[in-house]
């Protein structure tokens, strides 16, 4: 849990600069800005967590790991999106000034990460990065069941 909780900091974080960025600087929409931004903090994210939080090594599996990550991915980027959305949306019907605009809508991007976050951990521990340990009975073969 803890080391889930620290990718999904540093996730944020990176997925955080990046829409501050692309909102605050470069004055971009936030549908935009919110794309890029999860985009470039997913590809770090799947790597941290399968290698560190999960302790997986070796080639990720395509449809176990990698297609069900980035399901979820685009689900967290759907969600998100529609969130910075409304918020440009409520920034803007509400005149805000652009650092209001670009806190908002940030804001948003964060509350949603937030609710999706126990969520995808526990997809995570329960189905796509889950250990296999073999099978240490003993079998009714005469098998030890100790690894060789």
């Amino acid at each position: 849990m803890f080391r889930y909780t620290v990718v999904s900091l540093i996730a944020v974080g990176i997925s955080f600069v990046v829409l501050g960025i692309t909102v605050g600087l470069l004055k971009w929409p936030a549908f935009w800005a919110n794309i890029t931004a999860t985009a470039i903090a997913t590809v770090p994210s799947y790597e941290l967590n399968r290698r560190w939080a999960w302790g997986k090594h070796g080639k990720s599996h395509l449809w176990k790991e990698v297609v069900p990550f980035w399901v979820l991915a685009f689900i967290g980027l759907a969600f998100s999106t529609w969130a910075a959305v409304l918020a440009e949306s409520f920034s803007k019907h509400h005149q805000l000034g652009h650092f209001w605009h670009t806190v908002v809508i940030e804001g948003a991007v964060l509350g949603s990460y937030g609710i999706l976050w126990v969520g995808k951990f526990i997809i995570f521990n329960k189905l796509l990065f889950v250990h296999h340990p073999q099978d240490l009975e003993p079998a009714l073969d005469g098998r030890t069941g100790l690894p060789g």
